[in-house]
């Protein structure tokens, strides 16, 4: 009986060396193939700029084509739930947000936890989020929107890429500091809802920078606040909403990439490198600048980024039980 549990033990120990040998040579040979980044929304917004910025970065660094997928629906639920089931060979990944540690909290029957069913492998960038208006409202400051908005209970609209998106968010958090009465209107992205702000169909949206900046430059939109504590370098002439008369008013909006549970963590390790390589990078440095996405500070691991990915699935739990928003 006893050598027999020797035995026994030794199998098991011989097949946990193979197992760690072929998953080192897996992640040797990585990426051997395509490499997909699923994304949850239209094409258009943040979460989209960033995966096709640093895709084609890593498509050149490495040789192997990294493409972008979107499969929108749901406040990207739709995407993440997709890679929760994808193979854990560690070539499909999610590009996942600020949103999806709201909608863990939001969505009463969700098929996922963002900080238990995935590896975390690296965070992407984050961005303030924007308040911006359509300019023929006669808005012009933050102030002029409280106003506005309590001049006019339920009918000033205030559209975002979908119910629980950081954007969504965003507007939810100022009604309740503002006391104000708000319509928000979900989109299914950044892009269609910034489609429709263009149009005047809906008067403003608290939409990341980097989707908002260029029409603000262009004079399409007339951008009243960052939601963050800091005034963006990227725009260092707009106001945040804590100096406009909302002291402490602060959302950020985060992005990274998740893979499959499965996945050896040495791929994961291989990615999270590769990752951080394409971050340095001249060509990434000067689009993110350019659209106001801050890098992620070094070193950037997978288990710094794990551990952040909890605390938010925490700190947006008290955030949606304030504003008493949910998904059945």
């Amino acid at each position: 009986m006893k050598q027999r549990f020797i035995f026994a033990a030794i199998l098991a120990l011989c097949g946990a060396l193979a197992g760690t040998a072929r998953a080192g040579a897996d992640a040797a040979r990585w990426p051997s193939q395509q490499v997909t980044w699923v994304v949850g929304y239209a094409p258009g917004g943040t979460t989209d700029i960033i995966a096709r910025v640093l895709a084609a970065a890593l498509t050149e660094q490495t040789g192997q084509a990294f493409v972008v997928e979107n499969r929108t629906g749901a406040n990207s639920n739709i995407g993440a739930e997709f890679v929760k089931r994808a193979a854990p060979d560690g070539y499909t990944y999610f590009v996942g947000s600020t949103a999806n540690a709201i909608n863990r909290t939001l969505y009463k029957n969700l098929d996922y936890d963002i900080a238990k069913d995935y590896r975390s492998v690296a965070l992407l960038g984050t961005v303030p989020n924007l308040l911006v208006v359509n300019p023929k409202l006669p808005i012009h400051n933050v102030k002029e929107y409280i106003a506005y908005a309590k001049a006019h209970p339920g009918k000033l609209t205030c559209a975002s890429s979908g119910i629980g998106s950081a954007i969504h968010m965003s507007c939810e958090l100022f009604k309740l500091d503002t006391g104000t009465n708000i319509l928000h209107v979900p989109y299914r992205g950044s892009g269609p809802a910034m489609a429709d702000l263009l149009g005047g169909q809906v008067d403003s949206i608290f939409d990341n920078m980097p989707t908002e900046l260029p029409n603000v430059r262009a004079g399409k939109l007339r951008a009243l606040g960052v939601t963050t504590l800091q005034r963006s370098p990227s725009a260092p002439d707009i106001p945040t909403l804590a100096e406009s008369g909302l002291p402490g008013f602060s959302v950020q909006s985060w992005f990274g990439l998740f893979a499959p549970k499965g996945v050896p963590q040495a791929i994961v390790d291989r990615m999270n490198a590769d990752v951080n390589r394409a971050l340095s990078s001249a060509k990434v440095k000067a689009a993110f600048e350019s659209a106001g996405i801050v890098i992620p500070a070094a070193p950037n691991s997978p288990a710094q980024f794990g551990g952040f990915v909890k605390s938010e699935v925490r700190r947006w739990a008290e955030v949606v039980k304030r504003s008493g928003a949910h998904v059945d």
